[in-house]
């Protein structure tokens, strides 16, 4: 049964928004765009305008804006729309309503015209449904999106699905499905089910943009590993800031880390190996699996607060010694 959205929600802003920035309503949004949306803030000022809901594209790094109406679109939210998009170098603009109008839809159609591939404009409808007397669940419908998106997720789709699952990547996607059985037993902070991708990684969150806990595994150096990765511009002053805290670490987690500044890059990393085992051996996988598990939730407990706490502003090169640096 269609449930009304005002029978739910009567304010925009402090029902229909908080509702729509859990994760289980993102996931599901992102799940229809095609995007691994990550939150980072609720009624955030851009420029005069404050955006209802602000993201991270995991996949990407890039922003992603999500502006929500509860009634039909109108001239006051495009214009906020078109603010937003000014005032940001590169974004994904997601507007969500519960009807587009015509002018409103072919608007996002010009948009995304005349636009390059750093902006991209999604419109969205959002529907209410309810079966007996479960909970209202949401319907996401696109009615405007990105030239050749459509495609292009179909492409990455059929890329995964049928990659030439031979080989590496049917070893890659048999293995990280066996440990996330292996997460998802274990009950702590990466238990949710999350897909499993044919390449040779998996990344979980771990609160905040730019952040990541990692499982890797490298079948030439033998060796599966479990890490904490940092992609952003910041990643430098972050990595620094940790490693100044590097005895107090190691000694919560009870053993030696390798910090790699990785300085012919942007990334950097911290991370603890498994070595001198066999990626393709199955009958071994459950005691790898298991050691991932253990060390993805400790390297989780470890460093969540200190990663949430981190002001990259406050790195002093010129204090740092370099010390203890692969």
């Amino acid at each position: 049964m269609k449930i009304e959205l005002r029978d739910i929600w009567i304010s925009e802003s402090s029902d229909f928004t908080p509702w729509l920035a859990r994760d289980e309503n993102l996931l599901t949004l992102g799940e229809t765009l095609g995007l691994e949306l990550e939150l980072e803030a609720q009624e955030r000022a851009v420029g005069p305008f404050r955006a209802d809901i602000l993201c991270k594209d995991i996949g990407t790094n890039a922003w992603v804006l999500i502006e929500n109406q509860l009634e039909r679109t109108d001239h006051t939210h495009l214009g906020q729309l078109l603010t937003y998009a000014s005032g940001l170098e590169a974004v994904t603009i997601v507007w969500i309503a519960a009807r587009f109008t015509e002018e409103h839809r072919s608007t996002l159609d010009w948009l995304n015209r005349i636009t390059d591939e750093t902006f991209r404009f999604f419109g969205v409808e959002v529907e209410l449904w309810r079966i007996g007397d479960s909970p209202a669940a949401p319907r996401f419908n696109i009615v405007s999106k990105p030239n050749n998106w459509a495609k292009m997720v179909t492409q990455a789709a059929r890329a995964i699905d049928e990659a030439e699952l031979t080989g590496t990547k049917a070893l890659q996607l048999a293995y990280w499905g066996g440990l996330g059985a292996s997460l998802m037993a274990k009950g702590g902070p990466f238990s949710t089910e999350r897909k499993p991708q044919p390449q040779s990684w998996m990344s979980y969150k771990i609160g905040r943009s730019g952040f990541s806990v990692n499982a890797s595994m490298s079948r030439p150096k033998r060796q599966v590993r479990a890490e904490l990765y940092m992609s952003h511009p910041n990643a430098k002053p972050w990595f620094h800031l940790l490693r100044a805290q590097k005895e107090a670490i190691e000694a919560e987690l009870g053993y030696l880390l390798d910090w790699e500044e990785l300085p012919e890059g942007k990334d950097t990393r911290i991370s603890t190996p498994l070595n001198d085992i066999d990626p393709e051996d199955q009958m071994d996988w459950p005691r790898q699996h298991e050691w991932l598990t253990a060390r993805m939730n400790e390297f989780y407990r470890v460093f969540v607060h200190r990663v949430k706490a981190l002001d990259a502003n406050a790195w002093r090169p010129e204090a740092d010694t370099g010390a203890d640096v692969l």
